[in-house]
């Protein structure tokens, strides 16, 4: 019998003069994802991602996608972490970590998350094209490295076989990551009061 009744959810928003940025997350969903960013094929990966870590997650993002996709892509990966890190509460119960082998085609990426407080991102992704629609590659990493300054998580992503399709190695990242987080993120049976480090707190210190 699960032990855990209450809700892990929060909502967040974020203005500035470049971007205007929403986001609600549920830890606990069934992978309900909206995404509507202006960036298709970010759109498409965040959904991807959500739907892998079992998430119900609604991200409404405007802003000044004329000059181009960095303000966008940077400040929904801003609010996501936050709004991650604020949803994890406590974080007591929780697996913490995470990790998986993504297969994509060709593409091999292997794909590790701690909840540990404490940011750190480590990746060997190398861009072979300059964009994947209308998302600029060199974003890829850095939406990454920022969601888990935000989120305060260590993640790391490093490519078995990089393989020869732009968009299956971006795929496999986000899958991936969104495979990992789940199950860091899980609640295990038996140990709700528990916060999963010998030192007692998951704040900066693991």
């Amino acid at each position: 019998m699960k032990q855990f009744d209450n809700l892990r959810s929060a909502k967040l928003s974020r203005e500035t003069m470049e971007t205007k940025v929403r986001v609600a997350l549920n830890l606990d969903g069934e992978g309900l994802i909206k995404v509507q960013l202006g960036i298709p094929f970010l759109e498409h990966m965040l959904i991807l991602m959500g739907y892998r870590a079992g998430l119900n997650l609604e991200i409404e993002a405007t802003g000044d996608l004329d000059v181009d996709d960095h303000h966008v892509t940077e400040d929904v990966a801003i609010v996501l972490g936050k709004t991650f890190l604020m949803a994890l509460g406590k974080k007591m119960g929780i697996r913490r970590y995470g990790s998986v082998m993504m297969p994509m085609d060709e593409v091999l990426v292997a794909v590790a998350v701690d909840i540990s407080g404490r940011s750190c991102f480590v990746s060997n992704y190398s861009p072979k094209r300059e964009s994947v629609g209308a998302l600029s590659t060199e974003m890829i990493s850095h939406f990454f490295r920022t969601f888990s300054a935000e989120a305060r998580i260590t993640l790391h992503m490093n490519f078995l076989n990089q393989g020869e399709n732009e968009h299956h190695r971006v795929e496999a990242l986000f899958k991936g990551v969104g495979q990992a987080l789940g199950q860091a993120i899980e609640r295990v049976d038996g140990r709700s009061g528990v916060v999963p480090s010998t030192k007692g707190v998951l704040e900066g210190s693991g």
